[in-house]
């Protein structure tokens, strides 16, 4: 029994400790998550005013044509797969790769007809060893990424859809809603649609564009593209840590749980020692009698 009761005793102190680690965890969470929102609502107004000046170019009238907005025949297809470098953040990249290769299942016959850019350690283990191609890997980002951070692999997909490599470029990456929901998506960053391009609403600024309107679009619309692969970095960046964050918040209230009932359990024992002493004590009192 006593070395039971020692068990049960290392057992509460192993899950307290566990459980001070995963409070720590939470609230450094919290804390990363504020600013990595903070970082998304900051990015904001740069990528609304390049939208505005290439909604003015591509709203003019359709005289101005770009490669990066036809359309052409599907023959290969990249993937920017955006995750997260460390675990310990619920189901975040588990469900997103998951989501991921169903996609290849069913739009791809051979692993010939697409390419993989990761930004994450997770991504790159997971599908390095299923034996996906990966074209470009990025790893070991900061807790508050800049844009020179992931444009190795921004501009290595835009520049390929520019080059014919590939016939579409789809963004793979959490979005963030809140700390308790984050939604895995598949969304095509190129070609870029027209439609969400022009007719913007309200009124709108009159530019003179020098030396042309084709040339600025030429600049422009591959500096959106990455700036739509950024955006999408820093809603993946708050969706790692508010999933974290509510993953250690349920570690931590388990952990407690668990404590109580350890807790019950090393009382009872406890008890039932004692009173197995008493009753002993009793027992050789009356046959000394």
């Amino acid at each position: 029994m006593a070395k039971g009761m020692r068990d049960i005793k290392r057992q509460i102190k192993s899950t307290q400790s566990t459980k001070q680690i995963t409070k720590a965890m939470e609230m450094v969470a919290a804390a990363k998550l504020r600013r990595a929102q903070n970082a998304a609502v900051a990015s904001r107004p740069y990528a609304d005013k390049l939208k505005e000046v290439v909604d003015s170019i591509a709203s003019g009238g359709g005289s101005v044509k770009h490669a990066m907005l036809q359309k052409r025949p599907v023959k290969r297809t990249a993937y920017v797969v955006i995750t997260s470098d460390r675990g310990l953040a619920g189901g975040l990249n588990s469900n997103l790769l998951r989501k991921l290769t169903a996609t290849f299942g069913e739009k791809h016959k051979s692993k010939d007809e697409y390419a993989v850019f990761v930004i994450g350690r997770k991504g790159r283990d997971y599908l390095t060893r299923r034996g996906y191609p990966l074209a470009e890997v990025v790893t070991g980002l900061s807790d508050s990424p800049t844009f020179s951070d992931i444009k190795p692999v921004a501009s290595a997909a835009v520049k390929g859809f520019e080059e014919g490599q590939y016939d579409e470029v789809y963004l793979v990456y959490n979005l963030f809603v809140n700390a308790l929901t984050q939604i895995p998506t598949i969304k095509q960053l190129l070609p870029l649609d027209p439609s969400q391009l022009g007719g913007s609403k309200g009124a709108t600024a009159d530019y003179e564009y020098e030396p042309s309107a084709e040339e600025v679009l030429n600049v422009l619309l591959p500096k959106y593209a990455e700036t739509l692969v950024y955006s999408a970095m820093l809603n993946n960046k708050a969706s790692e840590f508010g999933s974290r964050m509510t993953a250690m918040g349920n570690a931590t209230k388990n952990a407690t749980k668990m404590i109580g009932a350890l807790t019950l359990t090393y009382n009872r024992a406890r008890q039932a020692a004692i009173t197995q002493e008493i009753a002993e004590i009793v027992g050789g009192a009356n046959a000394q009698q």
